[in-house]
């Protein structure tokens, strides 16, 4: 509000008979910043003090289409909250096209559709 302020005062000055180029139009002086005293090695130590991050759904969902049993999609909703659709989305778009695997898609006889990675065969 202080520039708005300043900016009206000098505005009206200029109409008391000042002219247009004596308006000063400079930014006003700011403070700077002091650094900060925090040095290297302490940003070091204080990432060593962080716990790692625990598997992400994508570590969970990969883990359990590598059983040899193969999983549901029921199953894997269950492990990451997701919904069927985004599921089945992401079986298609990261697991198959980003990560390069190729998933099997089986019916079993209980009628349950179950998915897994097929283990590239290695060339011999």
């Amino acid at each position: 509000m202080a520039m708005l302020n300043n900016t009206t005062a000098k505005a009206d000055n200029t109409e008391a008979g000042e002219t247009a180029s004596s308006v000063d139009n400079s930014t006003p002086n700011r403070k700077l910043r002091e650094k900060s005293g925090v040095t290297v090695s302490v940003i070091v130590k204080q990432a060593k003090d962080v716990a790692p991050a625990g598997p992400t759904k994508t570590d969970i969902v990969i883990k359990k289409l590598k059983s040899a049993k193969g999983v549901t999609i029921q199953s894997l909703i269950d492990a990451t909250g997701w919904q069927a659709h985004s599921m089945r989305g992401f079986l298609s778009g990261t697991v198959k096209k980003k990560l390069g695997h190729e998933i099997l898609s089986e019916t079993g006889k209980d009628g349950q559709r179950r998915y897994r990675i097929v283990e590239a065969k290695t060339a011999g």
